[in-house]
């Protein structure tokens, strides 16, 4: 490794010299690694492209279910979800005992694995939605529910330094992880007040294709508000907003 010196700097990559800026100024440095052709060809390297496979897999996975949430994920996640959900993804595809490494998928997996995940890190659900709720999925019919009793929302939510308001929303989503397709509805309550009346019955109905032989995950998520002079504005911008898949239905 060496520094660049001179008036000029250079990024990228002349011959088999890579120009790159770091934490230690600018540096040049020979370009090495294993060649790309024996990684995919040579047999020593099988452990590595089946490995490949599956992680590239279980990215596209991952993408397809962000996708199929992205309305609620706008305002419910953190800065290192994507590589979370990849991970875990990596670990429905690892629980496939039907095909050979390498060809392993998330169909054949375990998607049950997912329930539980929480796409905020720093505002879990279950840490701040106390409310008891009942989630299902009619894989019949394709309805996919949340129900939550009256409560009082001072008691049964934790919310934030600066909360007035706050809203439930839930998602139903069908994913079909092979095609990269998916059927999502989503619900949501009125923005509510953050106070010690209790609230209305809360019933969700989100519909997806009926007798489907696809995954089925629901999602329920809250999200905070500041009421300033009769307006609402989003808390912190969704900073602290829970969401997590509560409920899953593999096939």
């Amino acid at each position: 490794m060496a520094k660049q010196k001179g008036i000029i700097k250079l990024k990228g990559t002349i011959g088999d010299i890579t120009f790159y800026k770091s934490k230690d100024g600018y540096i040049a440095r020979e370009k090495g690694g294993i060649d790309a052709n024996r990684i995919a060809n040579d047999p020593a390297f099988q452990r590595t492209r089946e490995n490949g496979a599956e992680f590239g897999r279980a990215g596209k996975a991952g993408k397809t279910l962000r996708l199929a949430l992205r309305t609620l994920l706008l305002n419910s996640s953190d800065s290192r979800m994507v590589s979370r959900l990849t991970q875990l993804m990596m670990k429905v595809i690892q629980a496939d005992a039907t095909n050979e490494r390498g060809l392993r998928n998330v169909i054949d997996g375990e998607a049950e694995l997912l329930k539980g995940f929480d796409f905020n890190i720093t505002g879990k659900l279950g840490t701040t939605l106390f409310a008891p709720f009942t989630g299902g999925i009619d894989r019949v019919s394709g309805e996919i529910t949340v129900d939550l009793e009256p409560f009082i929302p001072v008691n049964m939510i934790a919310a934030p330094g600066g909360t007035t308001h706050f809203k439930i929303i839930s998602a139903g989503a069908e994913i079909d992880f092979e095609a990269e397709t998916f059927v999502t509805a989503n619900s949501e309550t009125a923005i509510l007040p953050w106070d010690s009346e209790p609230t209305v019955v809360i019933n969700h109905l989100n519909t997806v294709t009926a007798n489907s032989t696809k995954p089925l995950f629901l999602a329920l998520g809250v999200e905070f508000y500041q009421g300033v002079n009769g307006r609402m504005y989003p808390l912190k911008n969704g900073a602290f907003n829970p969401l997590a898949l509560v409920q899953v239905s593999g096939l």
